[in-house]
């Protein structure tokens, strides 16, 4: 060691329960599928596309599957507030609590609210993939994928079933 070199210890932080593995990030992804269709329901609700039989199903699902993530979160001794994940310029995955409702748009939007708009209108992505390794591709994947919250149309699936020519 350099007796000319100024001497630093490097402490080891202490990590949060949060911080601790994989599980917050899991229940996170969880709680963003289970707020994106809670919102397609609300969104189905006030459209009257939904019987009243239909409602109190989706009511019930979406009230036990945030039980679970609730119980998963004292498992994991996560606080179920934390399930979240600042995205920097892009904002957070989640709305605060009580902070969205579908076709509102938010003070501050979230990826949650962006989803949803994006599944309520639709969008169609196509791409292509190429994975490989020393320079050398090994994997190519065409993507075609349609995001919408409501039945393919004839377009769409017209549009997946003929994909275009590419040289």
């Amino acid at each position: 060691m350099d007796p000319d070199l100024p001497v630093q210890r490097i402490s080891t932080p202490v990590r949060s329960n949060r911080e601790a593995g994989l599980a917050p990030l899991l229940l996170t992804v969880i709680d963003l599928v289970r707020q994106l269709m809670e919102a397609q329901v609300i969104r189905r609700m006030e459209a009257e596309l939904l019987t009243e039989d239909e409602l109190e199903r989706a009511a019930e699902s979406l009230r036990k599957l945030e039980e679970q993530v609730i119980r998963l979160c004292e498992i994991f001794e996560i606080d179920p507030k934390d399930l979240n994940i600042d995205l920097g310029e892009f904002g957070t995955l989640l709305p605060k609590a009580g902070g969205y409702y579908p076709g509102e748009p938010a003070a501050t939007p979230t990826i949650l609210e962006l989803l949803d708009r994006l599944l309520n209108t639709g969008v169609v992505l196509q791409g292509d993939v190429d994975l490989g390794l020393a320079n050398i591709d090994l994997i190519h994947a065409r993507l075609q994928l349609v995001l919408t919250s409501q039945p393919l149309a004839s377009q769409a699936e017209t549009a997946i079933d003929t994909p275009s020519k590419q040289p």
